[in-house]
């Protein structure tokens, strides 16, 4: 009989990571998720207590873990959270918390489960980038640094981690209809020079929320992520997330294209 696979969801206490716990536990694996405060909620998976932020609570947690498990199959880096707020507005220290969550904590993690990964000589890392990890969008610049420095850092980590039959893949996803909203952090420090656009960028954050797609189509990719046996290492989920990932790569040059074309039409 073989046995069920072990999967470790960070920040599986709302939204994407508790709709993918929920699905995955529906569909037998022995699924573990972690919170940094668990709420007192009926939860048919067994959820543990992390703060990704503290060398001490992973330290404690990656112990009990193991601790309790023979063999972990899949990592999801899940948990983080979104600072909105103009780049001059907002302070440095909340930019450096922002990293700390998303970039850092994600890494601290990772590295503390990587050693048990190596001696299985397997396992699987998936970690939820942003289409903010291939563009940048007003208003979100803090948000936008820490995805692409995980996009950056997961680039070169599969090359590593090839050799120990680790899978790596990236979850790029659009907006999508989850509590993102009840867990934005925005900047206080207002600058009146920047008053009329701040109002046209908050007004497009709403209307993106306002039109998302459901968080299905994200738990769908992840789920399919983990019952491929090979899997692309980037994958954009949603709406217009393929026209933005060829845009990422191409829109320079076919921007320099245009005009080169222009420049001739000028000299002939």
């Amino acid at each position: 009989m073989k046995q069920r696979q072990t999967v470790l969801i960070t920040g599986a206490s709302s939204g994407i990571g508790l709709q993918l716990a929920n699905q995955l536990h529906d569909r037998g694996y022995h699924v573990i998720g972690t919170t940094r405060n668990p709420k007192r909620i009926p939860v048919p998976f067994q959820m543990m207590t992390l703060d990704i932020t503290d060398e001490d609570s992973i330290e404690a947690f990656t112990n009990e873990l193991f601790d309790a498990i023979g063999q972990l199959d899949v990592l999801v880096n899940n948990a983080g959270y979104m600072l909105v707020g103009l780049a001059e507005e907002t302070p440095l220290e909340l930019g450096k918390k922002q990293f700390d969550t998303n970039f850092w904590g994600t890494i601290a993690l990772t590295n503390a489960i990587l050693p048990h990964f190596r001696r299985q000589k397997s396992g699987q890392i998936i970690t939820m980038s942003s289409m903010m990890g291939l563009i940048g969008l007003p208003n979100k610049s803090f948000y936008s640094a820490s995805k692409h420095a995980i996009e950056g850092y997961f680039k070169s980590l599969r090359f590593e981690l090839d050799q120990f039959n680790i899978k790596v893949n990236l979850v790029e996803p659009m907006w999508s209809k989850t509590n993102l909203k009840h867990n934005l952090v925005t900047t206080v420090a207002k600058i009146p020079e920047y008053d009329f656009y701040r109002k046209q960028a908050d007004a497009y954050l709403k209307r993106s929320l306002e039109s998302a797609e459901r968080p299905d189509v994200v738990v769908d990719a992840i789920l399919k992520l983990i019952r491929s046996k090979s899997s692309k290492f980037r994958n954009p989920v949603g709406k217009m997330s393929r026209m933005i990932f060829f845009l990422q790569n191409h829109a320079y040059k076919m921007f320099e294209g245009a005009i080169q074309k222009e420049v001739d039409r000028f000299k002939g």
